[in-house]
């Protein structure tokens, strides 16, 4: 299998790069953390600018057609850089909706401003009790007279703070389990009888649990069919789970060379502690971990854009749990060999840390992705 980039996806790659150690630091990170939104307008318009906003989308809406393994740099500097800009819910999954299950009429209402930098997404699935099944929807959407009548909570609602409309699973019919009777709905952030609960995660990022007390929304808010929305959720997921784990392969990269620079210039007994062959070995181990966890990203996105349903699943479950696995063994590493400065809020490692504990727990944990894979085989 062939790692490397084309020449287009490389020079993408390094102005990508050449953005993140120019325009958005570690300290200008912390003034978009410390601001009321905890996103920034102005590095959001700059991605639509270079055209990253528009890289999975048809050229017909104004995109470029690319698949996964275009978006590959892009995560990774996403990653490196721990970017809090709402990419993956906005691209990676509220614009994948659209663009796989929404009408004509919606797919060139929303994809241009989205393209454009005007529209940001997010994806209201998750609910108390559920534990990564996306079967497991209580929400409930009452046919109308108008349209549907929604019912229900949803929380941890990763950007749907600054999300301009949400894209909500809700039950049209069926028990709470059921892969049946699961529907898709787009609706305005705003809507009468939306409530948020807004609130910061661990790893900086704004999130919401989001009630919906009868909330009208039109017939043609449904994105898809009726009922069965399950088998694209599933896609759309196992997508926004491949870029996921791109994006962790740039935040390990971006601990190792942190801890790698450390090693190297903090002494003690007079020699640099990279001298010692114990702490040689360890960063040894966090390198291979990289490794293998940038191959296994690049199966999971070469993939899910071309295997059918039980391959993709089989193959993005495998690489979240070795993704999962390294996120665990370097975070911890890169702290520990930094010592007790290492989970100080002054260090972009700490900050790295928390967000590769979060990703391992991103759409299913190791646990859940083991058994998934072995329902596959």
């Amino acid at each position: 299998m062939n790692f490397d980039y084309s020449e287009e996806q490389q020079l993408l790659a390094n102005s990508v790069k050449q953005f993140v150690a120019k325009d958005y630091t570690f300290e200008a990170r912390k003034e978009i953390l410390a601001s009321a939104t905890g996103h920034s307008d102005r590095v959001w318009s700059t991605f639509a600018e270079m055209g990253l906003l528009g890289l999975p989308f048809a050229n017909q809406y104004g995109g470029f057609g690319g698949n996964a393994v275009d978006l590959m740099p892009v995560m990774e500097a996403i990653g490196e850089g721990l970017i809090v800009e709402p990419y993956l819910a906005t691209v990676g999954l509220g614009g994948q909706f659209i663009a796989r299950g929404g009408t004509a009429a919606q797919k060139n209402a929303l994809l241009p401003a989205v393209i454009g930098g005007k529209l940001k997404l997010a994806f209201a699935q998750s609910e108390r009790g559920a534990r990564y099944d996306l079967s497991h929807v209580t929400v409930r959407a009452q046919k109308s007279e108008h349209g549907y009548t929604l019912e229900g909570e949803k929380c941890v609602v990763i950007h749907g703070p600054c999300a301009d409309k949400l894209i909500v699973s809700a039950r049209t019919a069926g028990n709470d389990t059921s892969s049946r009777g699961i529907s898709l709905f787009l609706l305005d952030r705003n809507t009468p009888g939306v409530s948020l609960r807004t609130y910061i995660t661990v790893d900086n990022l704004r999130a919401a649990d989001i009630r919906f007390s009868a909330v009208n929304v039109p017939a043609d808010a449904l994105i898809g069919k009726e009922g069965k929305a399950l088998p694209l959720m599933e896609a759309v997921v196992d997508y926004a789970t491949a870029l996921l784990c791109c994006e962790a392969v740039g935040a390990i990269k971006s601990a190792n060379d942190a801890t790698l620079e450390y090693l190297k210039t903090r002494r003690q007994f007079g020699v640099p502690i990279g001298s010692f062959q114990a702490l040689q070995h360890r960063m040894v181990d966090m390198m291979i971990s990289y490794e293998q966890a940038k191959s296994m990203a690049s199966l999971a996105c070469v993939k899910v854009d071309s295997a059918a349903a039980a391959e993709r699943k089989r193959v993005i479950s495998a690489a979240k749990v070795k993704i999962a696995d390294a996120c665990r063994h370097v975070s911890q590493e890169s702290v520990q060999l930094h010592g007790g400065m290492g989970m100080t809020e002054e260090l972009k490692v700490s900050h790295t840390f928390r967000r590769l504990t979060t990703i391992a727990q991103t759409f299913g944990d190791a646990d859940h992705h083991l058994e998934r894979f072995a329902a596959y085989e």
